[in-house]
């Protein structure tokens, strides 16, 4: 029997005050498994992203009930933390460190002993092929080389879940070839992987599930299968449709006129 990972109930958040209040998430209700590799998808500005800082902890106000692990995230977000990896699409590294020391720090955080932290290291460096810059400064490196760097460390403590908020950014057609393998050997050991992106080709592919969120509300949540609805349509296609981009698309004339001379 599959254990529930993610538990979610009446969530919702706004932001602002007064008159300039934005309501971001208007209710949703999720129950993901473990070993659930899940498409968390919708467009700009939906909640995806508010969704995902809420369920790591780091958005701490909102409304609703939330189950991580089976523990409640509201009172016990360090303890949660503990069981959970993130990787975000623009996130901060000490970039006066090499990889080695990074990774070595964040690897403390997490009460591991110096000796797990350097076999991880060293294992998943070599996995994405980056042992050559391990003691490299990393304000050197590329954007890809760096958001590689943020996989590893949403990696090195072994969470049960991991958070991905658009974590293709920045690398080559190799190394995304490596997440999409390394993501489904994880799915197959019970982790359960939350996958937020505007990627539909990576989503259709990898997902088990596939959550679409427009305006703070799921209006979508199913296969890919499901969602085709007998179809043959891709998934941006479906994307498109229920989001209401088959009309935005339809007011391409607009570039016709302002680009006619």
């Amino acid at each position: 029997m599959k254990q529930t990972s993610i538990n979610i109930r009446g969530l919702r958040k706004s932001f602002g005050k007064g008159a300039d209040v934005k309501e971001v998430l208007k209710g949703i209700d999720l129950s993901i498994e473990s070993g659930q590799i899940i498409g968390y998808i919708g467009p700009n500005g939906a909640g995806k992203s508010t969704t995902v800082k809420i369920l790591c902890g780091i958005l701490t106000s909102f409304d609703g009930d939330i189950e991580v692990m089976g523990i409640p995230l509201r009172n016990n977000a360090i303890e949660v933390k503990r069981k959970i990896g993130y990787v975000p699409e623009n996130g901060a590294l000490y970039e006066a460190l090499t990889p080695v020391e990074y990774l070595h720090l964040v690897g403390t955080l997490f009460d591991m002993s110096p000796l797990l932290i350097e076999e991880r290291t060293n294992s998943l460096l070599k996995y994405f092929e980056m042992s050559q810059h391990a003691n490299q400064r990393m304000d050197t490196f590329s954007k890809g080389m760096k958001q590689k760097i943020l996989i590893i460390a949403g990696l090195i403590n072994n969470p049960d879940i991991l958070f991905l908020d658009e974590p293709l950014s920045g690398l080559d057609a190799n190394s995304v070839i490596l997440v999409k393998d390394m993501l489904t050997r994880l799915a197959k050991q019970g982790k359960t992987i939350f996958y937020s992106s505007h990627l539909m080709d990576v989503v259709e592919k990898i997902s088990d599930r596939i959550i679409l969120i427009d305006n703070g509300q799921v209006i979508a949540d199913g296969t890919f299968e499901e969602l085709q609805q007998d179809s043959k349509a891709s998934l941006e296609q479906v994307f498109a449709k229920l989001t209401g981009g088959e009309e935005r698309v339809g007011e391409s004339g607009i570039l016709d006129e302002v680009f006619k001379n």
